[in-house]
């Protein structure tokens, strides 16, 4: 199963890399994926745009983590990896339809990792400001902003390379 992990560059960090590829520890957590909910509220969508769903779902679930984490790098992250299908079960509670939770997958494979660009980091900063301050107008057009921006593509191999805030 093709997961699309919400991630903070603490994840990055934890990576191991090598010329030929990146694997990853995956910890249990929450994570996206095509799911039988997320096509059934697809029907008319082919397989890639679902995807495209579940990828964006685990983008806003990265920008929760880099809220909830007064250090973290204030950008988005997506790990893309591949687990065995009983790694991973429908989420529990309310969530988007791509939703599952994942057990602790070590040693996997890493696919893609996806980044914000660094100039995306003063919409990202807007977005915390706004929950300290208990903006919810702010805190909508903040959201709306860093929705708005494309993840970068990196190759596994390329994690230590993306680029950090100094």
């Amino acid at each position: 199963m093709r997961l699309y992990v919400p991630a903070t560059f603490d994840d990055l960090d934890a990576l191991t890399v090598t010329a030929r590829g990146a694997r990853w520890d995956v910890p249990a957590r929450g994570a996206h994926a095509v799911t039988a909910e997320l096509a059934a509220a697809l029907p008319d969508e082919d397989e890639e745009s679902r995807e495209y769903e579940a990828f964006l779902a685990a983008a806003d679930a990265s920008l929760v983590l880099v809220v909830g984490r007064a250090t973290a790098v204030p950008l988005r992250v997506v790990v893309t990896v591949d687990v065995p299908d009983d790694a991973a079960t429908p989420a529990a509670g309310e969530t988007a339809p791509s939703g599952v939770d994942v057990v602790a997958v070590p040693g996997t494979k890493v696919e893609a990792i996806h980044v914000d660009e660094p100039a995306a980091a003063g919409d990202v900063r807007a977005v915390l400001a706004a929950v300290d301050a208990g903006d919810d107008e702010a805190l909508e057009v903040a959201t709306d902003r860093v929705a708005e921006r494309d993840l970068l593509w990196y190759d596994p191999t390329e994690a230590q390379d993306v680029p950090r805030l100094t």
